[in-house]
């Protein structure tokens, strides 16, 4: 019998549903990956509806060590669910956390998967640059340390410029980004929302590259093409 799965990631979501769709019987409210998922609605990923996740009664419920809180989990836990967290802060580690997710679903590796892979072994990269890149607005918020999303941006030839922070996810105020001398502000769809007349006003005299939140936050089949549409919207910023 296949498994009841319930995805408090979008990203897992996605990778599920590519994968095997029908395993799925609840999801987030964010995850909107596939379009056309139906399946129950458990809120969202900060605030799962436990009593609601319950009543589905999946034999195995996906969650993320970032994106999820330790006391839903634990609650999730105590109930007697198998709670598998996932931890991803690094390109590898994604592609071998979707691997132990799928195969904890009981499915075979995927095409998806290894074309992946071989989409990311060897981008082509931008010449060298330093960018500042904001997640949050009121009040600013960029990527610090050790983030996916910052592994990724790295392997495109961009370093970012707060990668040494001791916080991954530090609150800097927007005068002291302004000081930093970076070659590039790359702004995300999300989790702030990001656009052409929201975000680049703030950097006057620095160029702007609006990205895919998918393609620069996602793990999953978003994958495959993110390096070349990432790279073909910090080319697009750089030359303004």
């Amino acid at each position: 019998m296949s498994p009841r799965v319930v995805s408090l990631v979008p990203s897992l979501t996605e990778a599920v549903a590519a994968s095997a769709p029908g395993l799925l019987v609840g999801a987030t409210d964010w995850c909107t990956h596939p379009a056309d998922l139906d399946v129950a609605r458990v809120k969202g990923t900060k605030n799962p509806d436990v009593r609601g996740i319950l009543a589905l009664a999946p034999d195995l419920v996906l969650a993320n060590e970032e994106e999820n809180r330790a006391a839903d989990l634990d609650a999730l836990r105590g109930a007697g669910l198998n709670v598998l967290v996932t931890h991803v802060r690094t390109l590898p580690q994604a592609l071998s956390e979707l691997a132990r997710v799928l195969d904890a679903c009981g499915l075979a590796r995927p095409a998806w998967l290894d074309e992946a892979a071989d989409a990311w072994a060897d981008p082509p990269a931008l010449a060298p640059c330093r960018a500042i890149v904001p997640i949050w607005r009121r009040p600013w918020m960029v990527l610090g340390r050790e983030t996916f999303a910052g592994d990724l941006l790295a392997r495109l030839g961009v370093s970012h410029v707060y990668v040494d922070h001791a916080e991954r996810y530090p609150r800097i105020p927007l005068h002291e980004l302004l000081t930093q001398g970076a070659d590039l502000v790359v702004l995300p769809d999300e989790p702030y929302r990001f656009t052409a007349d929201d975000g680049p006003e703030a950097f006057p005299g620095v160029p702007a590259a609006l990205v895919n939140g998918r393609d620069l936050t996602w793990y999953g089949p978003s994958l495959v093409e993110a390096p070349v549409r990432l790279g073909e919207a910090l080319r697009a910023g750089l030359r303004g």
